[in-house]
């Protein structure tokens, strides 16, 4: 397992469903948990700023849910990236997807009851946790659509398909982070829970910091957050749940 670099050299990245906050049966119903953004203001005030979200959700969802005043954030998956409180967010020039492929992902909720489709700027997800039986039917229409449009792709998440442009990637957002003040000339870590967060675990490496993976170092969300407390009180890292650090 990664090794965490020394604490005031660190950029800290996190996703946020499945890592920093629990899963919920719909994407609105998830919860911040009571103290949780008042800890990340601390660890981003300890790191100089170099603290942010990387997620697939819109950076609007995130400021709904922890304030715009938290600090840097990547959404959609690196489509639309704030580099700093009140700064301007920006969007590299990725294609929408078409409106066919709206309506039909509109039709396929319809179809599931439970199902939910969520709308991004440049995509869309559609989610079956309440309509496990979905899921497959899910995979087979979205992956048509996809293969003649070498313009985007398809992800799996939990118990949701995604589709997104292609050139985009929780990576590339780490890239794109780390080359601004108060991200550059730091070491990224980069936590997070499922395969789009690998990207960012990659590009945190590749710099010269670390990747972890919540079920390896961690178990679950509630650890993840315990860990963050810890080290925002001891102004260091705690050690790992489960590596020892």
């Amino acid at each position: 397992m990664d090794a965490l670099p020394p604490f005031h050299r660190t950029a800290l990245m996190l996703d946020m469903d499945g890592t920093l906050i629990d899963f919920a049966v719909t994407p609105d119903a998830v919860v911040v948990p009571p103290g949780l953004a008042n800890t990340l203001i601390s660890l981003r005030d300890a790191l100089g700023g170099a603290l942010a979200i990387v997620t697939g959700r819109p950076i609007e969802t995130i400021d709904r849910l922890f304030g715009s005043a938290l600090g840097a954030v990547a959404g959609e998956h690196g489509g639309a990236v704030r580099h700093a409180p009140g700064a301007a967010v920006q969007r590299p020039d990725l294609p929408a997807p078409p409106a066919l492929w709206l309506q039909a992902a509109e039709a396929l909720v319809a179809a599931f009851p439970g199902a939910l489709l969520e709308t991004k700027a440049r995509g869309f997800a559609l989610h079956y946790r309440l309509a496990p039986a979905a899921g497959p039917v899910f995979n087979a229409v979205l992956r048509a659509l996809v293969a003649g449009a070498p313009g985007f792709q398809l992800l799996p998440a939990h118990m949701l398909w995604e589709v997104r442009p292609s050139g985009t990637d929780k990576g590339l957002a780490v890239l794109a982070l780390m080359q601004q003040a108060p991200f550059a000339g730091r070491l990224p870590v980069f936590i997070g829970d499922d395969v789009t967060d690998e990207d960012g675990m990659r590009a945190a490496r590749q710099l010269g910091g670390a990747g972890f993976r919540v079920d390896v170092a961690f178990g679950d969300p509630a650890a993840v957050r315990a860990w963050l407390t810890h080290s925002a009180l001891a102004g260091d890292w705690a050690p790992l749940p489960r590596h020892g650090l």
